[in-house]
């Protein structure tokens, strides 16, 4: 996370860092801060300046306005998973996309950012810097946080899993194949969604990911419904999918040119590599 420098603290700063070690509050707040103080001896009055020592120092870092987690050059510290980090910087959040990708093992392909679902009612415009306005990233240490909004109703498929001594928020693999064919770009590319689809099918639930793949946009759907066919499943339990009214062909890559047969069947032009040519 961050790399002891020379240390600038006061003894009574650095009591508070292992009082909130011993407590296992690796992750805090201001508040908390405040609350356990005065067990060390540290004014309120001085806290804000302790708090600044401490940063400047590697025993905290600071991960948005009023919210720090301890370092891991505080001896005995394991430290933060960068996707507990996640959780603390906006809510609500949830692990998604390339990083669920990786997580749930559908892609060998490790992402260099972490990918964050939240709602469009977050803190995104507050913690970004100016610099990357544009892409919605926050960077803490060496990670870069990439947050992609959505909205309330599109907010679930969510599950809570175990990253060393925390409880973090991650899209289940039916979703998270979903937000890939939806925006393939925070997922490597189409390509590496397709190869998703082929690792899960042994443990596809269908009717989990057909029961999401309708509460996407349109798009989505047919693209699913697409995929689920050339996997093999039978046209029978697809209904629900191809009854969804569509006016229009969508490609089947979003990111890719339009061009490639059309399948009427699901309304998608195939712009795969293969087919474009065809």
């Amino acid at each position: 996370m961050m790399t002891t420098t020379k240390l600038i603290h006061t003894t009574s700063g650095v009591e508070l860092v292992r009082k909130l070690a011993q407590e296992g509050n690796r992750i805090f707040t201001f508040k908390r801060a405040q609350e356990m103080a005065p067990a060390v001896g540290l004014s309120e009055g001085y806290l804000v300046q302790a708090l600044h020592h401490l940063i400047r120092s590697g025993w905290l870092v600071r991960l948005r306005k009023g919210i720090y987690a301890l370092s891991s050059s505080v001896p005995g510290i394991t430290p933060v998973h960068e996707f507990e980090i996640a959780m603390a910087l906006v809510k609500p959040a949830a692990i998604s996309h390339w990083s669920a990708l990786h997580y749930h093992g559908l892609t060998e392909q490790t992402p260099r950012k972490v990918f964050v679902l939240t709602t469009t009612g977050a803190l995104i415009p507050r913690i970004r810097s100016r610099k990357n306005k544009a892409n919605q990233g926050r960077k803490i240490g060496e990670t870069m946080y990439q947050f992609v909004q959505i909205k309330q109703e599109r907010y679930f498929g969510i599950e809570k899993v175990w990253m060393g001594e925390a409880r973090v928020n991650i899209t289940d693999p039916e979703r998270t194949l979903l937000d890939g064919l939806s925006m393939p770009q925070y997922c490597g590319d189409f390509a590496e969604v397709l190869h998703g689809f082929e690792v899960r099918k042994p443990n596809l639930d269908l009717d989990r990911v057909i029961s999401y793949g309708v509460k996407f946009d349109m798009a989505t759907a047919k693209r699913l419904g697409w995929i689920l066919e050339n996997l093999g499943v039978d046209l029978s339990k697809l209904e629900r999918l191809a009854k969804l009214p569509c006016k229009g062909y969508r490609t089947l890559d979003p990111r890719g040119p339009r061009r490639g047969p059309c399948n009427q069947r699901w309304m998608i032009q195939e712009n795969l590599p293969g087919k474009m040519s065809e």
